[in-house]
This record gives C-alpha cells, structure tokens and sequence, in this order.
C-alpha cells in the first residue's frame, strides 16, 4: 500500500487543486476549464486531445461507477511536472485502485494529463 506523503493538498498549485475539486465532485465543466486549449490526457494508455475529446472524457470517465477519491500522495517533480496519487475505492472491478495523476503546466493551465496505476 503507498504511503501518504508530507506534502498536503494546500501546497498543490492552484490549478491541480481547482482541477481535483471539481473532478471529486464529477463538474465536467468547471474541470476542463483548467486545461488548455491544445491539452492532451493519456488515461490508461487512452489518449484524448482538444477541447473535444477531454471534455468527453473528463464528462464521462468512470461514470458508470460509484468511487471516492482520496489523495495518498503527491510531490514535485519541478516547476512544471507535479504528481497525485489518489487512491479509489468503489463499485468497479477490483474495487480498490491507486493511480497517479501526472500533471503538465504551462502558462497557468493544464496542458497535460497521464493517469496511470500507481507503482506496487
């Protein structure tokens, strides 16, 4: 099991703390809004590009199921790279998963997005 890290949610930049509080909660719109125009997600080796194909996923990515998000981990790679781990548990198979969420910033917005299992 990953071990929660010491870097707590508040020290996340802006934009992944905006990005994860809309996520939680499933507001396709308010998190989109985060990530730039040419924005590129990479979702289980998935990959979305354009306003287009990331909204579609952000709107309908696990929504079958029922989950809650809860962040384990988190660091800073450098100024422009951050990863979160967050740790799902729900009605989907296997019911437990721990990915990380492997963020791209350039001019204040998103402009990249791996989400990928979490390293054992």
């Amino acid at each position: 099991m990953t071990q929660h890290t010491d870097l707590p949610s508040d020290l996340l930049p802006t934009i992944v703390r905006g990005y994860f509080a809309a996520h939680i909660v499933r507001d396709a719109d308010t998190a989109s809004s985060f990530f730039a125009e040419d924005a590129v997600i990479v979702d289980q080796d998935e990959t979305f590009r354009d306003r287009e194909e990331t909204y579609a996923f952000l709107r309908d990515a696990g929504s079958e199921f029922e989950y809650t998000t809860e962040q384990i981990g988190a660091h800073r790679v450098d100024d422009t790279h951050w990863v979160v781990t967050v740790r799902l548990e729900g009605t989907f198979p296997g019911g437990v998963a721990e990915l990380d969420y492997r963020f791209e910033l350039r001019d204040g917005l998103i402009a990249g997005l791996v989400i990928a299992n979490h390293p054992a």
